[in-house]
């Protein structure tokens, strides 16, 4: 490191004097910038190694106390086991800020001092521009260094401090909302997102995701799976409800409405059968599911039709769907007494009449199509034998 340092000021003073010579200084301060920053990346090169030493060596470290642990009593395992999984230990990362920020602050400052002092010396003693240049500009490169040094172990140490926050506000869930995270920190929602996509490159999150809006962290990919998997969801749900508002869109607004019911309806029946642990019951829920579905399809192929199901649509569904709730909250009961145990079997029996009725209103709806199909195969048996095509007719 002292080495580099030399030979970073030896190249500096080069330049100087090259400019100098030259009478030239259209390159001098390209030619510092380069150095200063190839400096800076030198530094935090410096950081990383830093890093990964302290890191290195905390592994060793556990490494060694478990194996003795093995030998000696056994060691309670965490509570939380996960921990580890998801988030990187920062502890190298910490010595190296500390490292940087400590040195930047003494370069920067004897640097400071040492150009202060040329300055005064420049003014005192009337020096030349060459001996002015030679004397000063080192000075003033080397202060800039170590304020870079020092900045940039400043930010670490910031980010380092947030990210603890951010995990104890996690706690040991595997998501939250990104605005949970502004609060603790005193920070806008943009820089925090920012804050946690340098976080997650930088592997501090193990398995870090943030949702396409920047309004969800997900710090394990099980969590990211399951909203992925969610959102996917969703999208197919917004695509059907659009589908549905389309194909309505085609009827009248007494069978939109009409449909619209329906489909609530049978939204109820479902939800009755789902909470309904029974499977006997359960099979006659889900005829009757199948059975109003069938109709309201019959109304979607023949709106002519709406009329014959009002008596349905005003009494019978909604009659349907008290009985299923009422089922479902005595079946909630612990204790089923001789009342519950009878109410439910005279629902269940309900129900069975409710099927039927349902099958026969479903067969009615068919009633004007079966006399086309009987008055069509009427006239072609008619024709057929006109035209002595019968069966009989060739014998």
């Amino acid at each position: 490191m002292k080495k580099d340092w030399e030979r970073l000021g030896e190249e500096i003073c080069r330049s100087v004097q090259s400019a100098i010579d030259a009478q030239d200084f259209s390159q001098l301060n390209q030619t510092v910038s380069d150095t200063i920053n190839m400096t800076r990346d030198q530094i935090e090169e410096a950081i990383r190694n830093v890093t990964s030493f302290v890191n290195q060596a905390a592994y060793t470290k556990s490494s060694k106390t478990s194996k003795e642990s093995k030998t000696s009593k056994p060691v309670t395992a965490p509570k939380n086991t996960a921990y580890p999984v998801l988030y990187r230990k920062t502890a190298g990362t910490k010595v190296g800020a500390i490292v940087a920020t400590s040195l930047g602050s003494v370069l920067g400052g004897s640097m400071s001092i040492g150009l202060i002092i040329s300055l005064i010396f420049i003014l005192v003693a009337g020096a030349t521009l060459q001996k002015a240049l030679l004397m000063t500009i080192p000075f003033g490169v080397f202060a800039v260094i170590g304020g870079c040094m020092t900045g940039i172990g400043a930010k670490m140490l910031g980010r380092l401090k947030r990210f603890q926050i951010y995990k104890a506000k996690l706690g040991e869930r595997e998501y939250c909302d990104v605005c949970d995270l502004t609060v603790p920190v005193k920070k806008s929602q943009k820089y925090v997102v920012k804050d946690l996509k340098r976080m997650i490159k930088a592997g501090w999150f193990k398995q870090g995701h943030l949702d396409s809006d920047g309004k969800c962290l997900m710090v394990s990919d099980a969590a990211f799976d399951q909203y992925n998997q969610l959102k996917q969801h969703m999208e197919e749900q917004k695509r059907e409800e659009e589908r549905r508002r389309l194909e309505h869109e085609k009827y009248s607004p007494q069978i939109q409405e009409i449909l619209k019911s329906g489909e609530m309806y049978l939204k109820q029946i479902r939800d009755c059968n789902d909470a309904i642990p029974g499977e006997e019951i359960s099979a006659k829920i889900s005829r009757i599911e199948m059975l109003v579905d069938r109709i309201f399809a019959r109304v979607k192929a023949d709106p002519d039709s709406a009329p014959d199901i009002r008596r349905m649509m005003e009494y019978y569904l909604p009659t349907t769907v008290k009985l299923l709730r009422a089922y479902e909250e005595m079946d909630r009961q612990p204790v089923q007494g001789e009342n519950i145990i009878s109410s439910k079997r005279e629902i269940e029996s309900t129900l069975d009449t409710l099927n039927v009725a349902f099958e026969n209103l479903l067969d009615s709806l068919f009633e004007e199509t079966a006399w086309d199909v009987s008055s069509d195969i009427s006239v072609l048996n008619t024709m057929l034998a006109q035209e002595g095509l019968m069966e009989k007719d060739f014998k």
